[in-house]
């Protein structure tokens, strides 16, 4: 596991064993008081990174950035477009159903679910296949099919393919460092997978 990766393990461990603690102390049948709860806190709430569910956190850290950067253009802002793209990631890793096969290059997977989720996949995985194409370890390849989408990864490298394999479909979708650039490039208007 990477450094980064287990600190930010320990610390949201770290803070889940806060919050159980505090939701057993505290009585949240009645209103909170957020004021009061700042103050009496604030040393511990300085260790809490996560402000909650995922997509909430990811929209409120841009704005955190937007607010800070005096060249925002608040007339082009769009967490609209940002918070749509998180539900079909949200649909992505939650509801998809996925077959893989191996092949001996690489992996063929075959990727489904409801309606939502396969008009998800179809946005999704062909942008994110086009960053994927731009590692040159491995070919890219994604076609449509009746039941959602194929997409298929293949190398000639031995050690490349089990790193595919090893992936997966999933792995293969949250790899690249590419997502909270193109989150940015989408709540300032911008095309976020354009080349």
């Amino acid at each position: 596991m990477k450094p980064a990766l287990t600190i930010a393990l320990a610390i949201l461990l770290g803070g889940a064993t806060y919050i159980s603690a505090q939701t057993a102390k505290n009585d949240h049948s009645q209103t909170m008081d957020h004021g009061t709860h700042m103050n009496d806190d604030s040393s511990a709430i300085s260790l809490l990174t996560e402000p909650g569910q995922g997509a909430f956190a990811a929209l409120s850290e841009i704005i955190m950035v937007l607010e800070a950067d005096p060249e925002t253009d608040w007339s082009q802002v769009n967490l609209g477009a940002l918070r749509d793209h998180l539900v079909d990631m949200d649909r992505l890793v939650t509801h998809t159903t996925v077959k893989e096969l191996e092949l001996t290059n690489g992996v063929r997977v075959l990727a489904s679910g409801d309606a939502d989720t396969i008009a998800s996949l179809r946005r999704m995985v062909p942008a994110h296949a086009a960053e994927l194409a731009k590692d040159g370890r491995w070919n890219v390849e994604v076609n449509e099919s009746p039941e959602g989408l194929e997409l298929t990864v293949t190398s000639a490298d031995s050690a490349v393919i089990a790193r595919i394999r090893g992936l997966g479909f999933f792995g293969l979708m949250a790899s690249q460092d590419h997502h909270k650039e193109h989150h940015m490039m989408m709540v300032r208007g911008e095309n976020a997978h354009r080349n």
